[in-house]
């Protein structure tokens, strides 16, 4: 057994007996890098890429390319990075999935959260439910700059009758800012509300996340106000 070798031996046994938590996170970072780079010393590597992205959230936060300009990540090793971030939401939206009607905004927001929280530009999705506010699907509309996002009313309308939905949330993430509504988002709501209405289907909700917060213009009456 080689040097390296013995090192990841007990890197890793030392994380399947005790878990991260002992680990700095350069160290974390090393094990990690063990599965993309099998034969040389990754802590170079790890040092790395914490010094050019600041920490562990700078690094899954990366483009493919900005990894790849890090001396030493190839495409294997950045799609180990990237894979994380993706996998974990995949087990957390998989998990808000459990959540089969929606009836006020807090279940809204948790079906929603896991689906937008870690986006950093701003992306519209539409919830559409039957009558009994059970969840037929979900589907994102448009995906934006960080500031700003727009979608087809059009075919917002298009989609929710596709689906046979009897009402429909909307959503959307604030990246950098608070869930509080904005001007555009109130303009886009009141012509959401009206042009659902021609064609039967309410508009039951419009949820803004940002990070761990949210708003719901229904939980703070505010859907009245487009019914006029």
């Amino acid at each position: 057994m080689t040097v390296h070798e013995g090192h990841r031996e007990r890197l890793r046994d030392s994380f399947l007996a005790h878990g991260l938590d002992s680990f700095h996170e350069v160290q974390a970072l090393e094990l990690l890098l063990f599965y993309a780079v099998p034969r040389r010393d990754t802590n170079p590597l790890a040092h790395a890429l914490l010094n050019q992205f600041g920490s562990l959230e700078g690094v899954f936060s990366a483009s493919e390319r900005e990894l790849c300009e890090v001396p030493g990540v190839g495409k294997s090793t950045a799609a180990l990075i990237l894979m994380v971030p993706q996998i974990l939401k995949r087990s957390r939206v998989t998990a808000a999935n459990e959540i089969k009607h929606i009836r006020c905004g807090r279940d809204a927001a948790e079906y929603l959260r896991p689906r937008l929280d870690t986006e950093k530009e701003e992306v519209a999705l539409m919830i559409c439910l039957d009558s009994q506010m059970a969840v037929i699907n979900c589907m994102e509309l448009a995906r934006g700059t960080v500031n700003a996002v727009d979608f087809s009313i059009r075919r917002m309308v298009e989609q929710a009758m596709k689906s046979k939905a009897s009402y429909v949330v909307l959503a959307h993430n604030h990246p950098a800012g608070s869930p509080r509504m904005s001007r555009e988002d109130d303009a886009v709501t009141n012509r959401a509300y009206k042009a659902l209405e021609l064609v039967g289907i309410r508009l039951y909700d419009h949820i803004i996340v940002a990070g761990d917060e949210y708003s719901s213009v229904n939980d703070l009456g505010g859907m009245r106000v487009y019914s006029y």
